[in-house]
């Protein structure tokens, strides 16, 4: 029997909710979507893994496809699979499906591995001899804390899968593990000369301890690790420089593993002093490839927008390249991939006009290599960014106009921060879930927050909620509501505020702190820090951001907490969450489910089962809109 079941008070009426949000997430579901993309060094070929739909749904299966930048061939399926990397010589590309393949452009794909275990992140030694490959022996799968957490039961917290990183001989497969087995290896790249790895990495478990991750060098030959910079706060994307003698990283305050911001740093190859490159810039690198020993290529978030630019060392001078008010990544990672002298771009762009396609070619001037999306259409209204102060910062949003917006009528609006805390809102395609965009085509007009702790303004920006979680970055949103209610016509009396994770937990702190919001639907969010702590599975995170365990300083942790403040609480709620999300876990969810139905507010929780932090079930996803919808044409309109 499952250990938690579905709860549910039906909202009157629901089996008739009307069919327009299951109909949005048919054609966002329809839309292709791609995950990777890569470059081969010389700039000549682009591959990318795409999502594969059948009949309008996600399969869980994606697909490699290989294309020249020239365009004067339709792109090639390599075969299912991700994990995607070019030799240096650019005429094979390395992939994972479940196991290590190894495709040569215009032949055949071969397996390289026959491994028990979960494979990612595969890189080409400098002479193309062998693979490097990321190899959690006998685990049974990846993704990381956003997948649902198997189901618990026996020793709790016996067996610790580490990533380690592993080497793969082109010829022949030969297998070699090479890091030590107590170390898992999150990141890594190869010296130019073949003969080391940079690495950061943590003992494991890899998902809980990647905010106290550590830089580290490793001898191909010894696979002993040195050391070489433990950080104040989170690294990311250790690259070397082409000259071996120094190695580069993003550093600063991050609250998820793969959502990168921060300052670019460098550091001595063989030890020493970290330097900061960027300090006190008012945005927030995201990636970085070097180009010659004194310069890097940067992309960054600016504002609520993607930048790139050049980076000289040796004065600090970052030289913008390109900006522009959408994603590179359908979903908003920044992400990208650089030939190897960083003249030829490839990316996977996308806003909110514009569903995600394949680009590639020179910076800023980049051509669509894919019009697999051309037939899809936004069914929501415009975007504008707008800007307000607050305290001592500049803030900036996003506000989606309803679709069909008539200048005399006065809407409701959805106010929605977003995860993180250290997140940003860009303009992006929405995604098949629960995507707060697509309440804009359901006649509401949609504020988007870039409230302190964002990425976009610089580290200040970014740590300036440490030890106030819901303070002033709540300030910054409701002084952009009033900001929107001077520019647009809304109706102050019906404002309505959604999050998932962070953002749950902003709408359910929120609820406690002030009655101007009519609605809320708060998604895996968390209702008692104190509890919080020793239920998830991620508890490192907190610790930059509350300064000490909640061991050592629980009234840190009180003072932020929903649940001290919920008899405050008079906003109708409408809750929601997986049934084995471990960044979120569903007890924070039942805490103040618990607790307004006790108060008599009105409130509804479903726990969807088999879920984590992340839906994929297509059904749930559906459903979870379409309650969503339910509730807020309830009690808004």
């Amino acid at each position: 029997m499952k250990a938690i079941l579905w709860v549910i008070l039906l909202v009157p009426g629901l089996a008739a909710a009307q069919p327009k949000p299951g109909a949005i997430l048919d054609d966002l579901a329809a839309t292709r979507a791609f995950e990777e993309i890569a470059i081969s060094p010389d700039g000549q070929r682009v591959a990318w893994v795409e999502k594969l739909i059948a009949k309008g749904r996600d399969t869980g299966r994606t697909a490699v496809f290989a294309a020249a930048v020239d365009g004067k061939r339709p792109p090639a399926r390599i075969g299912e699979g991700r994990h995607i990397a070019w030799s240096h010589d650019g005429t094979r590309l390395a992939y994972v499906d479940k196991q290590l393949y190894v495709a040569t452009i215009g032949g055949a794909a071969g397996k390289l591995t026959n491994l028990v275990g979960y494979i990612t992140d595969p890189a080409w030694s400098p002479d193309d001899g062998q693979i490097a490959i990321l190899f959690a022996e006998n685990a049974a799968g990846g993704g990381g804390a956003i997948e649902a957490r198997p189901v618990e039961t026996g020793l709790i917290g016996g067996a610790i899968h580490n990533q380690r990183l592993t080497l793969v001989a082109v010829r022949g497969g030969a297998v070699r593990q090479v890091s030590p087995p107590e170390l898992h290896v999150h990141e890594y790249d190869w010296s130019p000369d073949g003969t080391s790895f940079a690495l950061t990495a943590s003992p494991g478990p890899g998902d809980n301890n990647w905010w106290i991750a550590q830089l580290y060098t490793m001898p191909v030959a010894t696979g002993a690790v040195t050391s070489i910079h433990k950080p104040a706060l989170q690294i990311a994307q250790p690259r070397w420089s082409p000259d071996g003698t120094a190695i580069g990283f993003i550093g600063g305050l991050m609250s998820d593993e793969g959502f990168t911001g921060g300052d670019v740093f460098t550091i001595p190859a063989a030890g020493g002093t970290a330097v900061d490159r960027t300090p006190g810039r008012t945005s927030s690198p995201n990636t970085i490839h070097w180009m010659s020993p004194s310069q890097m290529l940067v992309a960054e978030f600016v504002g609520g927008s993607t930048a790139i630019g050049t980076l000289d060392l040796a004065s600090g001078k970052l030289e913008r390249q390109w900006q522009g008010d959408e994603a590179l990544r359908s979903g908003g990672l920044g992400n990208y991939a650089a030939s190897r002298d960083g003249k030829f771009i490839a990316a996977i762009r996308s806003d909110w006009e514009h569903p995600p396609e394949v680009w590639a070619g020179p910076v800023g001037a980049w051509k669509p290599i894919t019009q697999v999306n051309a037939s899809h259409h936004p069914s929501w209204g415009q975007a504008r960014s707008i800007a307000w102060t607050s305290d001592a910062f500049s803030v900036q949003g996003w506000l989606l106009y309803p679709r069909d917006f008539d200048a005399a009528r006065r809407y409701p609006m959805i106010v929605a921060p977003h995860g993180g805390p250290a997140g940003i809102a860009t303009p992006r395609w929405p995604l098949p879930g629960f995507d707060p965009a697509i309440f804009s085509a359901l006649g509401y007009f949609v504020f988007l927050p870039n409230a302190r702790g964002s990425y976009g303004q610089g580290e200040a920006f970014t740590r300036a909620n440490v030890k106030d979680f819901g303070g002033g970055d709540l300030r910054d949103i409701l002084a952009g509501v009033d900001a929107v209610l001077k520019q647009a016509p809304v109706d102050a009396n019906r404002l309505g505020l959604t999050g998932w994770s962070y953002g749950g937990y902003m709408t359910m702190w929120t609820i406690t702190q002030t009655q101007r919001f009519k609605a809320a639907v708060a998604g895996a969010g968390v209702a008692n820090w104190m509890s919080y702590y020793g239920q998830n599975a991620i508890d490192q995170w907190m610790i930059p951001y509350f300064g000490a365990s909640v061991y050592d300083d629980p009234a840190v942790y009180a003072r932020s907490a929903p649940i001290t403040f919920v008899k405050r609480i008079k906003t109708p709620t409408l809750i929601v969450v997986g049934e084995r999300d471990g960044e979120c876990p569903p007890a924070q969810s039942f805490e103040l489910w618990h607790a307004l139905r006790t108060l008599g507010v009105p409130t509804d929780l479903v726990v969807y089962p088999g879920e984590g932090h992340r839906f994929r079930d297509t059904a749930h996803r559906r459903d979870v809109l379409e309650r969503a919808a339910a509730w807020f044409e309830k009690y808004l309109k």
